[in-house]
């Protein structure tokens, strides 16, 4: 069940009887008897869904003086005249489908502009709600979202650190981080031993008379240990070809 919903009331509205139309230029208000209106009354502008009337009214007992059915703003049912922005033709029907076409006034320009607004917004709701039966009727195309044959897709990325400042994914070689360069001609040369490399360090207490009486073995390390001044010899000629720094 649509009940009927008040768009906008006007207490005062004035009534005119209009001549014919002389021409296609539109209807003038100065055409007509203003100081003198045909009736004085409210009027309210209702809908019950889609359906829009504009109702003259009386003041006191609220018995209807007319109806106006408006399917469509601007159109036949209500203009506006050419002079004047207070001023409005509208078309008038009984319920036997007679129609007559009246003058109608407001004192205040700024009631015929509340009037303009109500009747703009209702239509474009009624349109809205077409819209939406349509979609309801028809089904939506569908988004091909996916890649065709042969179609690619490039992603520029940018790599932030920690820092905040952005890098790419290569990394940059360091230079002239303090590592020194190696010493002229000083390549593939291994340091000498320490001088006292070669010498065996004997055991307090023991004399090399007291190892001659062992056994070999001993002796043979004790030989050893004789020709340790031979090669610290060699050893000491071959520092001398060292470069020291």
């Amino acid at each position: 069940m649509e009940y009927e919903s008040v768009l906008l009331v006007k207490p005062e509205v004035f009534i005119y009887k209009i001549p014919p139309r002389a021409n296609n230029r539109g209807y003038r208000a100065a055409d007509w008897n203003l100081g003198e209106p045909t009736w004085t009354g409210r009027m309210r502008l209702a809908a019950k869904g889609t359906t829009l009337n504009l109702k003259l009214e009386d003041k006191t007992t609220g018995g209807l003086f007319a109806n106006c059915p408006i399917d469509t703003y601007p159109g036949v049912a209500i203009e506006s005249v050419s002079d004047s922005s207070r001023y409005f033709v509208i078309r008038v029907q009984d319920d036997n489908g007679r129609s007559a076409f009246l003058g109608l006034g407001f004192g205040d320009r700024s009631d015929s502009f509340d009037l303009n607004v109500a009747l703009q917004d209702h239509f474009k709701w009624v349109k809205n709600q077409e819209q939406i039966e349509k979609e309801k009727t028809q089904p939506k195309q569908e988004l091909d979202l996916g890649f065709k044959e042969g179609e690619t897709i490039k992603i520029n990325m940018r790599i932030t650190k920690k820092d905040g400042s952005e890098g790419t994914s290569r990394t940059k070689a360091k230079t002239g981080t303090g590592i020194l360069p190696p010493p002229p001609g000083g390549l593939g040369k291994i340091a000498p031993p320490p001088s006292g490399a070669g010498t065996v360090r004997q055991s307090p207490g023991t004399s090399p008379a007291h190892r001659v009486s062992g056994n070999a073995t001993e002796w043979t390390d004790y030989a050893s240990a004789g020709s340790a001044p031979a090669q610290n010899q060699q050893q000491s000629s071959s520092n001398a070809n060292w470069v020291q720094f």
